[in-house]
């Protein structure tokens, strides 16, 4: 898949309370449905949204990061951004004049989850806050479900050359916010 990859979007409000558990969440589901290798299953419970995860030392690292470092800049600025996850393949070319190869990291997906901060009011607003972001959860997850099981979504994957690790493409996690990578 040669040159802009088509972002699959998702959209989701959240509040001071939910934020944490909603990003990991999503993230963790993404992974669950795009990391080839030999993955531990895990479910996380969010607003009464069961949620499938991947139990890894390493990805639940990379992600707690991520997350945190996304909410330290939400916190402090724009109550707007996103992360994104995009899987590359690694390819080789032949370098300058056919002397020597190099390695470059090509996407052939990415996964763009736009959030929006937004502070309830009242326990009414609240709820009702709540009551929209599970559905938002479970459309988010349908979005996911549906996708990655379509003719597109596989049609997507390159061709799994070898099987090391958890994954055998590499994968970025970027926050943005305000039009700056944190």
């Amino acid at each position: 898949m040669e040159g802009q990859v088509q972002p699959i979007t998702i959209d989701l409000t959240v509040d001071r309370q939910t934020y944490r558990d909603v990003l990991r969440a999503i993230l963790h589901s993404i992974l669950f449905h795009r990391l080839f290798g030999n993955i531990t299953p895990q479910v996380y419970e969010v607003l009464d949204v069961t949620l499938p995860a991947v139990r890894d030392d390493a990805i639940e690292k990379l992600i707690d990061e991520k997350v945190d470092a996304f909410w330290r800049a939400v916190e402090g600025g724009p109550r707007r951004g996103q992360v994104s996850v995009t899987f590359s393949e690694k390819r080789t070319k032949k370098a300058f004049l056919g002397f020597g190869e190099v390695h470059e990291n090509v996407p052939w997906e990415q996964w763009v989850v736009n959030t929006e901060l937004r502070q309830p009011k009242s326990e009414d607003d609240r709820v009702m806050l709540h009551a929209t972001l599970a559905r938002k959860l479970t459309a988010a997850l349908k979005t996911i479900l549906t996708y990655t099981s379509s003719e597109r979504g596989r049609a997507a994957v390159p061709r799994i050359s070898s099987a090391v690790g958890i994954s055998p493409f590499p994968f970025d996690i970027n926050a943005r916010v305000g039009g700056q990578e944190v």
